[in-house]
């Protein structure tokens, strides 16, 4: 699934989406891929104008969201929760979740937390900080 290149990244998420309007078996990940894209209406442009949606830029600085980025933290998210990796986080997402009630909130107030730590990972080159990324959603939980 995980590849550096970004066309190839982008191009399983696009089949993803093909097969399950042809209604062709998917794999369990193109499933749970499926699944994610369903619950985002507003990317189905994207998936839908393969080719374009291969090559394009999605600059943060003009208010655009990168719909891969954005599916690709869900599928991050409920892979760390499927393995309570870092250790812990799903008692932070049950706590999450009954502060907030709803399963793609809480994915969403985690994605939060996540891309703050990816930041810090890419920017100030230093390890992925899971004590950090754990306490922000501990905050998230608490307020």
């Amino acid at each position: 699934m995980f590849s550096t290149d970004r066309q190839t990244h982008r191009q399983i998420f696009l089949d993803a989406w093909r097969k399950s309007n042809a209604q062709e078996t998917l794999e369990p990940l193109e499933s749970q891929l499926v699944e994610i894209m369903r619950r985002h209406p507003e990317y189905r442009p994207f998936l839908e104008d393969g080719e374009r949606a291969l090559d394009q830029d999605f600059s943060p600085e003009l208010g655009q969201t990168n719909p891969f980025l954005h599916l690709g933290l869900h599928l991050a998210i409920l892979e760390q929760l499927s393995i309570d990796q870092p250790r812990g986080i799903r008692d932070h997402y049950q706590r999450l979740l009954a502060r907030l009630g709803d399963p793609h909130r809480v994915e969403h107030a985690i994605m939060e937390c996540l891309a703050e730590a990816i930041w810090r990972v890419q920017h100030q080159r230093v390890p992925f900080d899971d004590s950090a990324y754990l306490y922000c959603i501990q905050r998230l939980a608490d307020d």
